[in-house]
């Protein structure tokens, strides 16, 4: 592949990148059961711990806003290759830098696709089983999809 051709396909994934809630949202909605940061917080703004559902100590389904687990753990990523030096809490470590600016082009382009190839296939799962708002339905599906910031309320 040549790099005229390399540099399309990452402005295009710049392009297709439209998460539809921001990390202070999803903190505050209920990911990770509260423990994603581990209290390491200092590289973000306050503001998005104000509210949100937060424990140090250890994960805590009740804080994820549909009461269940979604996603893998650590060691699935890092055996996946999920985990990059850059960001080695993953992908919401990502989107937190993301959101305030920072870009690492070859990270950015795999981190978009990711996200790009989450999304549509759990929504349409969704939508295909579940009447619309059954919040209920597929809830699973549902905290994961907000755990990459889409809003699963449709």
């Amino acid at each position: 592949m040549n790099s005229t051709k390399r540099t399309h396909i990452k402005i295009e994934a710049y392009k297709i990148f439209k998460p539809e809630l921001t990390p202070r949202e999803m903190l505050e909605a209920g990911v990770f059961g509260g423990h994603y940061f581990k209290g390491n917080y200092g590289e973000y703004p306050k503001a998005w711990f104000r509210n949100a559902k937060l424990n140090d100590d250890e994960f805590d389904v009740n804080l994820n806003y549909f009461k269940i687990k979604a996603g893998l753990t650590k060691e699935q990523w890092l055996s996946k290759g999920w985990i990059f030096k850059e960001d080695p809490l993953g992908w919401f470590q990502w989107y937190c830098r993301f959101y305030q600016g920072r870009r690492i082009t070859e990270i950015d382009q795999i981190q978009i696709m990711r996200w790009y190839n989450f999304g549509p296939r759990h929504i349409g799962a969704i939508k295909k089983n579940c009447q619309s708002k059954n919040y209920e339905c597929r809830s699973k599906q549902r905290q994961a999809l907000l755990q990459w910031a889409y809003s699963p309320f449709f």
